[in-house]
């Protein structure tokens, strides 16, 4: 069956740079200039065909896309449920979707004249990736992150400095690597681009980061309509504050029949258990206590350890077109092994958690569905976390 499939309009939910009620921008008067020279760097691009096209070049030949929509057949038998297809981001150059946004705002800074590209970063993936297309494009990079991350993502920060990034360590009593980051945007706009690692802070880049995304649920409801015919029951990915997961489920939006499931480290997470307020400059759901002061979360993985969630996934949780759930450790350590031993897959653990809500939601479902879990990137940084301990134990887990 061959179905023509294409990316919805990308203005058919922000008006002025908002979701509903939620997004907008909330920062210092001195980055105001900043935004409005990104605002309208990037509208006249993404009018540029020349410049689209050159996204889609860079993606097919340097960051190896389409990655694969792959049948788990041994993990689908297993539950005996929904055929589980998993969206193999983690084949993308680099290991991890997290390429797809910093590609994208790389060539959007070279178009605009840009010299430097700084980010914040946790998992370390995200600063990867603005090292890679650094490097690539003949800019300079530089990562902000916390040391504590520093010290437990140490794999990924040796690939940031071969890449040729400086990596800044950021002490927690110093403030948080976005602090930093912005910090340092503000007293060089002129020459630096500042790379949002998701899609939260001020507008443009919720929309942004969406659109350079969305390339990930585009092609997932391009391929499962031509060889299946069919649309998914469950679309399910990850969040932290939500880059992959919306550019995940916004292909799916408006087809009513695709459940959408946002999956959160258990703790809670913002989109399940925040109130409304401001964080990253941005109006949304921040995970706080009732005088506004950030809940920490010490136990969520690095690329999971957000405080707020990106403005379009609440409006979303709104509308209840997501449903959000938790998942805890013990729970991902299950989806990561069954990965491993079911069909020779080492996820990340922050994919992981969405593993395991799938197949759960898989196994109650007939033959004849299907559910869809992005595979927002791969483990290689978390084996040597993961396997101290469970020595002994990996094999019960199957």
């Amino acid at each position: 069956m061959s179905v023509e499939t294409k990316q919805p309009p990308l203005h058919r939910y922000p008006l002025e740079g908002k979701f509903g009620p939620y997004g907008g921008r909330f920062v210092p008067e001195s980055l105001m200039p900043a935004l409005l020279e990104l605002e309208a760097a990037y509208e006249s691009a993404k009018a540029d065909p020349a410049f689209q096209q050159s996204v889609k070049d860079h993606q097919i030949h340097y960051a190896g896309r389409p990655t694969p929509l792959f049948e788990a057949r041994r993990l689908s038998a297993h539950f005996g449920g929904a055929t589980i297809l998993l969206k193999r981001e983690d084949l993308l150059h680099g290991g991890a979707h997290t390429l797809n946004n910093a590609l994208g705002q790389a060539l959007l800074a070279k178009r605009m004249g840009k010299a430097r590209l700084i980010g914040e970063t946790g998992s370390g993936a995200h600063g990867v990736a603005v090292a890679m297309v650094g490097a690539l494009l003949g800019l300079r990079s530089e990562l902000f992150m916390g040391q504590a991350d520093v010290e437990r993502q140490r794999f990924n920060v040796h690939r940031m400095r071969l890449l040729g990034a400086h990596v800044h360590p950021v002490d927690a009593c110093a403030g948080t690597p976005a602090e930093a980051a912005l910090e340092e945007w503000a007293m060089d706009v002129k020459s630096t681009h500042y790379v949002s690692s998701s899609a939260v802070g001020p507008h443009p880049y919720p929309l942004m980061v969406r659109d350079f995304q969305a390339v990930i649920g585009t092609e997932t409801k391009g391929k499962i309509l031509r060889e299946r015919g069919q649309l998914p029951a469950w679309v399910v990915a990850c969040v932290g504050a939500g880059g992959n997961a919306v550019g995940s489920f916004y292909p799916f939006v408006e087809d009513a029949n695709v459940q959408l499931l946002a999956v959160e480290a258990a703790g809670p997470g913002p989109l399940a258990a925040g109130s409304i307020g401001v964080l990253y400059g941005a109006k949304t759901y921040v995970l706080q206590d009732d005088a506004g002061q950030m809940l920490q979360r010490p136990g969520a993985p690095a690329g999971l350890n957000c405080l707020a969630v990106g403005p379009e996934l609440a409006m979303y949780k709104d509308a209840k077109r997501v449903e959000c759930i938790g998942v805890n450790d013990d729970q991902a350590l299950e989806g990561f092994h069954w990965l491993c031993r079911f069909e020779g897959i080492l996820p990340a653990f922050e994919s992981a958690h969405a593993v395991y809500a799938g197949a759960m939601r898989a196994k109650t479902l007939a033959k004849d569905k299907l559910v869809v879990i992005t595979l927002s990137g791969r483990g290689d940084k978390d084996v040597d976390g993961l396997f101290r301990g469970q020595e002994g134990k990996s094999g019960e887990r199957a």
